[in-house]
């Protein structure tokens, strides 16, 4: 008789502001390839800094077009620190203006609470396949703002 395999659990009580981020880039157009290419080596260097706040970070292929990772921050102050800093905030600013043949999507999930999500260029993925779309604009702009999350101080 063959023995059941090991089961294991994870104790999370001590990350009770844990904020779970999955992010996409899918080419979209064949110079998409380059840009997949060229974004590689740069989302590890900032992985490899170890940004305050990234507890870990995995890396998913869904495709051969189609690439993500999902990371995992202690707090979302410690996320929105990261994502308003250099070299990110330049990343975002560069594929809002251009996204270089690809499609860029995240979606947040937070144990305290809210789930949020964007895409650029991306036909329906994870959320948009079932949620009526809104236009990240206004009060909905930020994803603290689509999470409901108040601004700190």
């Amino acid at each position: 008789m063959q023995a059941s395999p090991p089961r294991r659990s994870v104790d999370l009580s001590a990350y009770p502001q844990l904020v779970v981020i999955m992010l996409g880039m899918r080419v979209t157009r064949w110079r998409g390839v380059r840009t997949l290419l060229g974004v590689g080596p740069q989302l590890n260097a900032a992985r490899d800094a170890q940004p305050d706040g990234l507890l870990a970070e995995e890396q998913m292929l869904y495709s051969l077009r189609h690439v993500g990772f999902r990371q995992y921050w202690r707090d979302l102050d410690s996320l929105e620190r990261f994502t308003r800093s250099e070299p990110h905030r330049t990343w975002w600013a560069r594929f809002v203006r251009d996204a270089g043949g690809t499609g860029i999507w995240h979606e947040t999930y937070r144990m305290a609470g809210g789930m949020e999500a964007i895409y650029l260029d991306m036909p329906a993925i994870g959320f948009a396949r079932f949620a009526p779309e809104r236009t990240p604009k206004g009060p909905f702009a930020s994803a603290r703002q689509r999470l409901a999350v108040p601004t700190p101080g």
